[in-house]
């Protein structure tokens, strides 16, 4: 039987014969049947336990009735902005608007609103009242507490409070959905489901709340930095689902927010199993005369093979959200599914990519992971790789082998994010060599992120050694395979510890390689990081160390400028940064200047003084500079 759509109107309703439904989604991204997108696995894991969803996605903002489509469901509405948050869908870190949305339509921009998940909220309120609201995805789970908003530049209070909502189930919701979904089903009122595990609740009783530990009072980290980076540590130390804690919050001493400890996370044989369910894994048709959903065509042909991250990286939200415990689907599974991909009419035999947040990691970081959890006072990779982490590639070289043996299958390639420090701690080539032949597409991504150790130990990764020697077994492992390939860094300006002389230093590095990036991020911060806490207090939320932090936009622009020293209408922020620093040694034409001392005349094609290497722009060669 051809797999369905969930319905979208009353007609599809009349269709499948339903007359009320259990559960109605709202989402911000559009209808998408794919498991790449967390509102399919949440609609079709209600589905598999016998619940009826129906899904209003991207509904009209100005309009209240377009909330109403689907009637009121009989247990509850859930509702999430979407796979991104949706301040950072709509805005640059400059905060300024972004042109295209690749989960809407054609890729159009403003089909949602800004704080999609409030909004949304707001509307059922006004036209359903006490309607049971349950919150999820990337902007629920990040926000769940006190927290600090780049876009308002305020500490702004749990997402819970200004939306309005009953229940917040953080990330990775496919235990703690069912269980509420079964709550709720068995008459339990949403205000009485305080016990679920990744869940977040309120209450005006102090009772209720039994064993917690007390955070800051949102009144004290609104108004002391320091408190607020205090509050964090704690809630960083409890993230782990065997070991955190349940914590409150307290609003103007008598609302309490709670959040309960993370739910477990999936064993290989759950994880099959979402995977396993009837998705289309298309966009739906309604999208087709708008040219589709972008984002679908990044990942139609990309499979996931785990989730989670034991990294570690401070920049990143994935330990508030995934966690750092790796989950992996069997071969079996990902095998099947590769499988399906392979009768896709539009299926020319190109795997786009095999992975998850990090591609190679398939298991826990060691065996105490998965009875006790992640260590909550050491990193498994970071400042080194620790004694009791298992490092073994040969899972996954399994796993690319028998995908490359698949019939109708031409290639298989890596694209999601590689660690190398992971990579490097594995005395065994064979993986580096396989990789290099038969799974990189021409360049290979990867995120050094800096080179000054200094800006490197605070972003929690490793150091400049690790990278260059990563470089030179990468160099090898393509003359193996007599493959002209490169590593492609990416870069992060401005993040908190990183001062102007950091900056030149990255850029002396990337003058010394002789190939400029294409492309530098500055740093972003977003809900949900210790580098978010870094940049907003100025403080090491894990060490309470002073941290500095590059706050001023024309700072900001000129480390950034420094990363892409090499581009004429960098010229003067480059050279006004060389004179701060005191590196006017660096301003000439010798071979180790960034600049000359006044602009070159440009020609017309403006390829400017960048150096003319032969490679693509944007990468860093596997040939160095001897």
């Amino acid at each position: 039987m051809k797999n369905r759509f969930l319905p979208v109107n009353t007609d599809d309703m009349q269709a499948a014969g339903i007359r009320q439904l259990d559960f109605v989604y709202v989402s911000g991204d559009a209808y998408v049947d794919h498991p790449s997108f967390g509102s399919a696995i949440i609609s079709r894991v209600l589905e598999s336990r016998g619940y009826t969803v129906g899904m209003i996605c991207q509904p009209d903002y100005h309009d209240e009735k377009s909330i109403a489509v689907l009637g009121r469901p009989r247990l509850a509405f859930l509702v999430s902005s979407g796979n991104m948050d949706s301040m950072v869908n709509h805005y640059t870190v400059a905060k300024r608007r972004r042109k295209t949305d690749a989960f809407s339509p054609g890729g159009v921009m403003g089909r949602r609103p800004d704080r999609a998940v409030t909004v949304y909220c707001n509307m059922i309120r006004k036209v359903y009242g006490k309607v049971p609201i349950v919150i999820g995805g990337i902007e629920a789970s990040l926000r769940r507490l006190g927290h600090y908003d780049y876009w308002s530049d305020r500490v702004r209070r749990s997402i819970l409070l200004e939306s309005g909502a009953d229940l917040i189930s953080y990330g990775m919701g496919e235990r703690s959905i069912v269980e509420i979904a079964e709550a709720l089903d068995a008459g339990i009122s949403i205000h009485d489901i305080m016990y679920v595990r990744g869940t977040v609740w309120k209450t005006r009783e102090r009772e209720r709340i039994g064993e917690a530990a007390a955070l800051p009072d949102f009144e004290e980290i609104q108004a002391d930095r320091r408190k607020y980076a205090e509050s964090f540590q704690i809630q960083y130390r409890n993230t782990d689902p065997y070991q955190a804690s349940a914590l409150y919050e307290t609003y103007g001493g008598k609302t309490f927010v709670v959040q309960n400890p993370p739910a477990r996370p999936l064993t290989m044989m759950e994880m099959d199993d979402v995977y396993d369910l009837p998705y289309v894994r298309r966009w739906h048709p309604m999208y087709d005369r708008d040219g589709g959903i972008p984002a679908l065509s990044e990942i139609r042909f990309s499979l996931t093979s785990n989730r989670g991250c034991f990294g570690g990286c401070s920049f990143c939200a994935l330990n508030f959200h995934e966690g750092r415990i790796v989950q992996a689907r069997s071969h079996e599974s990902i095998l099947k599914e590769a499988e399906v991909m392979t009768h896709d009419p539009e299926f020319k035999g190109y795997i786009h990519d095999v992975g998850g947040p990090t591609a190679q990691l398939r298991a826990p970081a060691c065996k105490k992971q998965l009875t006790e959890g992640a260590c909550t006072d050491r990193q498994c990779l970071f400042p080194k790789p620790c004694p009791a982490l298992k490092v073994d590639h040969s899972d996954y070289l399994s796993l690319l082998r028998e995908l490359r043996a698949l019939p109708h299958v031409k290639k298989v390639f890596v694209r999601s994010g590689i660690r190398y420090d992971y990579l490097m701690a594995d005395p065994d080539r064979t993986f580096l060599n396989e990789l290099c032949r038969f799974h990189v597409s021409g360049q290979l991504r990867v995120a050094p992120e800096h080179i000054s150790d200094r800006v490197l130990k605070l972003m929690g990764k490793p150091g400049k050694d690790v990278y260059e020697s990563f470089l030179k077994a990468f160099d090898q492992a393509n003359r193996l395979s007599g493959k002209e390939q490169y590593a492609v860094p990416y870069f992060i300006s401005s993040h908190p510890g990183s001062r102007l002389e950091d900056a030149v230093f990255l850029a002396e590095y990337i003058h010394k390689s002789g190939h400029m990036p294409e492309q530098v991020q500055d740093f972003y911060p977003t809900p949900g990081t210790v580098s978010t806490c870094m940049y907003y207090t100025g403080l090491n939320p894990l060490t309470m160390e002073n941290v500095y932090v590059a706050r001023n936009p024309h700072e900001k622009a000129m480390q950034r400028a420094l990363i892409q020293y090499g581009r004429p209408e960098n010229y003067l922020l480059v050279k006004e940064a060389l004179h701060r620093a005191g590196r006017e040694d660096l301003i000439g034409f010798g071979r180790e200047c960034l600049i000359p001392p006044r602009p070159v005349r440009q020609e017309k094609s403006g390829a400017g003084n960048r150096k003319k290497t032969g490679k693509p722009s944007g990468t860093s060669g596997r040939r160095r500079r001897r």
